[in-house]
């Protein structure tokens, strides 16, 4: 773990730390600036604009706990879930904020409410968050997580860092890839390698750690996948290799144009059907899509895509769901 008060992660120099950044061996660099400023101001850019508000059409009120070996997904919005599963309740990449950005005033803001309204919430007792850009790591919501339920939030490595760094009262653990740590009630996750990177800000890049999920219950293991490029599908093999059988996996499909300046970060559509099949688990709910319009395409794109690809790579589109926020599945 890192040390309390240090600003910037420090520690053993391993496969993905050179004793100042974390990187990947079988991943790409984060584009730099002026790669960042082609696409934003190179003129070739086709950005699709979205309806400025879309009213949910569900909503959802948990139960206080689901016992037993049942779980329970109730799809929050963009990259945020509530799992609730022998007695736990267990936030992934929460966001209530009505902006993903350093500022309040400016940055991609929401274009629908949360699928669970914040006071509806039952009482919280892990929140799992899979690296720090804004649309992942959001410090107001886990500060507000904190005041009200006080959990346990699992992070990789240097993350815990800027949530302390916010607010101390933020219960941040955190944790290197392949650490396995048991929340109790016979559950535990995983972290496990993705096709990222991460950053808060202009210097900060890959200082803190990112990472996906398997989390082990009862009904089977949930591969909750935050962001990822597809690269050559390396870690989806190795998990479905490492951690298999995996009962069903949480795959992005969302903000993924222009593809040069997105493959090597963000999955498009089909890459998350390829992803499917190389971790082979059962089923797959889609997501990280319809929120925050943080690229190029339509609001409705993925969805229309990912049934485009499912199509023709021959798997029933039910096997790959699309919820929207409010809607529960439950296995």
């Amino acid at each position: 773990m890192s040390r309390r008060n240090e600003k910037t992660y420090s520690g053993p120099k391993s496969d993905h730390f050179d004793g100042e950044r974390f990187f990947d061996p079988q991943g790409a660099p984060p584009k730099k600036l002026r790669e960042v400023l082609r696409w934003q101001f190179g003129g070739e850019r086709e950005r699709v604009k979205w309806p400025e508000w879309v009213d949910n059409a569900f909503s959802d009120t948990p139960p206080p706990r689901v016992d037993g070996g049942k779980v329970r997904l109730s799809f929050v919005g963009h990259a945020s879930w509530l799992i609730q599963t022998a007695g736990l309740n267990i936030l992934v990449d929460p966001v209530w904020s009505m902006r993903v950005s350093p500022v309040r005033w400016a940055g991609p803001k929401r274009h629908n409410d949360p699928g669970i309204a914040f006071p509806a919430l039952p009482r919280i007792d892990t929140v799992l968050v899979s690296h720090g850009h804004y649309d992942h790591l959001d410090v107001a919501t886990l500060s507000r997580l904190a005041k009200t339920f006080a959990p346990r939030v699992i992070t990789p490595l240097g993350n815990d860092l800027a949530m302390r760094a916010a607010d101390v009262a933020i219960k941040a653990e955190s944790y290197d890839w392949h650490n396995r740590v048991e929340i109790g009630g016979g559950v535990a996750v995983t972290l496990v390698p993705t096709h990222h990177w991460s950053a808060r800000g202009m210097f900060d890049r890959n200082r803190a750690l990112w990472a996906s999920f398997v989390l082990e219950t009862q009904a089977g293991k949930i591969y909750i996948v935050g962001d990822s490029g597809y690269g050559e599908g390396k870690h989806f093999r190795h998990v479905a290799e490492a951690h298999g059988p995996l009962r069903l996996a949480l795959l992005p499909i969302g903000a993924y144009e222009p593809r040069w300046f997105m493959r090597d970060q963000h999955m498009n559509p089909a890459d998350a059907v390829k992803a499917l099949a190389d971790c082979r688990a059962e089923a797959a709910l889609a997501h990280h899509h319809g929120t925050f319009q943080l690229t190029d395409e339509a609001i409705d794109a993925p969805a229309l895509a990912l049934a485009e690809a499912l199509d023709a790579a021959k798997i029933p589109r039910e096997r790959f769901a699309v919820l929207k926020p409010g809607q529960v599945v439950e296995i």
